[in-house]
Parts: C-alpha cells; sequence; structure tokens
C-alpha cells in the first residue's frame, strides 16, 4: 500500500493539521522535537521511529504529510531511507534534520528525494517554518546552506573526489572512516562482506587510495565520519 492509497488521507489532515513522522535514533532527541512540534497549530506528531525499518513500518500504518529523518540511524543509511520513502510514498515529504551541515550531504539527500534540509543546531521556530514548507509542496533549505550550495555550483573545479562515488560507496566510506570493520558494515547494510569489500576496493580505485589508512585518513580530512557527534575513535 502506498501513500496515494488511501483515500482518507486529505479528510483526515483537514483535523489534525500537518501530520508528522519523526524518526532520529536518540530517544531525548525525538522527545525534544515532539514537545517543540506539539506546541505548534496546526501540527501533529502521530509516528516516531528510532531506524529506518520503524520508519518505513510507521508509514505503512499511518497516514503521515511530513516525514522528518535523521541521516544517521543504524542498519539502513539515510539516502536509502529517503529513496524508500519516496518510492512507496511519493505523496510524502522528506525533511532531513542532520548534524552533518556539509553541502555534500545535502546534495545526495535531495538528489534522493528529500524537499527539505535542516541541520539540528537551527533555531527550534525554522523546524516549524521548514514543515510547513515542505507540506505544502516546496523545498526547503536554510540560508548558509543555500549559500555553500551555490558556492559549491559556482566552484570552476569539479569537486571533492568522493562526489563521484556512488551512494552505497559513499555509505560504506563513512563506515569505514568511523572504524567500523567490513564485517559489522556489511551486517549493518544487510550485504555480504565480499560486497562490502568490493566496495571498499572501488572507492580506493576511484579515490586513488592505496590501503586503508589512506582511506581513514581521507575521510577525516573531509568530515565523512559516519556517526553523527562521535568522532571516528568513539565508533
Amino acid at each position: 500500500m502506498t501513500g496515494t492509497d488511501r483515500p482518507e488521507a486529505e479528510d483526515l489532515s483537514a483535523v489534525v493539521g500537518i501530520r508528522v513522522l519523526l524518526a532520529d535514533d536518540h530517544q531525548l532527541m525525538r522527545a525534544g522535537l515532539l514537545r517543540l512540534l506539539e506546541s505548534q497549530s496546526g501540527m501533529q506528531v502521530v509516528a516516531q521511529a528510532g531506524n529506518g525499518h520503524e520508519a518505513l513500518a510507521a508509514l505503512r500504518a499511518q497516514a503521515v504529510d511530513v516525514a522528518v529523518l535523521d541521516l544517521s540511524m543504524p542498519g539502513m543509511s539515510g539516502m536509502d531511507l529517503i529513496k524508500r520513502v519516496k518510492s512507496e510514498f511519493p505523496a510524502v515529504a522528506v525533511l532531513v534534520l542532520t548534524m552533518h551541515a556539509e553541502e555534500q550531504y545535502a546534495v545526495r539527500a535531495f538528489r534522493s528525494g528529500a524537499s527539505g534540509y535542516l541541520t539540528k543546531d537551527a533555531a527550534a521556530g525554522e523546524l516549524a517554518a521548514a514543515i510547513h514548507k515542505v507540506a505544502g509542496g516546496g523545498g526547503y533549505v536554510t540560508g548558509s546552506m543555500a549559500e555553500k550550495l551555490a558556492l559549491g555550483l559556482n566552484r570552476q573545479h569539479a569537486g571533492p573526489a568522493h562526489a563521484s562515488l556512488s551512494d552505497r560507496e559513499f555509505e560504506v566510506l563513512r563506515r569505514i572512516v568511523s572504524g567500523q570493520k567490513l564485517i559489522d558494515i556489511a551486517s549493518a547494510l544487510h550485504l555480504s562482506v565480499k560486497t562490502v569489500s568490493t566496495h571498499k576496493t572501488r572507492i580506493q580505485n576511484k579515490l586513488g587510495l592505496d590501503n586503508t589508512a589512506a582511506l581513514i585518513r581521507y575521510g577525516l580530512e573531509h568530515r565523512l565520519s559516519e556517526v553523527e557527534g562521535r568522532s571516528p575513535a568513539q565508533g
């Protein structure tokens, strides 16, 4: 069942306002967001999730207008989750709420189908404004992110080498930089160790790096750690 298969969705929306799904693996973060959004008129948090699979299950069980998604949750990668949401529930607007302030993450999120991108250090009122904007069919980025995106588009060079990586390769790179072993990456992404190893080899070839140490050093220099708010040494 997709979001378009529920004819009652629009009638319910008129009663409860904008229906929001909050997906973040940090319970305290979700609790704070819940209090913030429940204080807004014309908005209701109707579902919560701690990972991508829970988010998809919630969307299948509950009509939602806007999915507020963290990029770094256990299991399914943030980009994969955005693609799954937009594939299965095309009417649901996706707003990314993340610690990653680098434009490379925003670009990948928008390419995956997100309508908005907001960092967690944004003002509280900005989240409500962003939800209203994407719920109405618009797009949303902060002024600072818009400037970064514009500068990135205007650069004369092609951008960093990792811009050529596929979303899957990018996800594997981030996890390697964060100190995860290939077997753990394979388990988290539901891949075989051999497939992850192949991705790692392709990443090294694309980046022109000879070994894992060089790969990690490159990732640290470009702030590509997979886990938000932690250093690679912390896992």
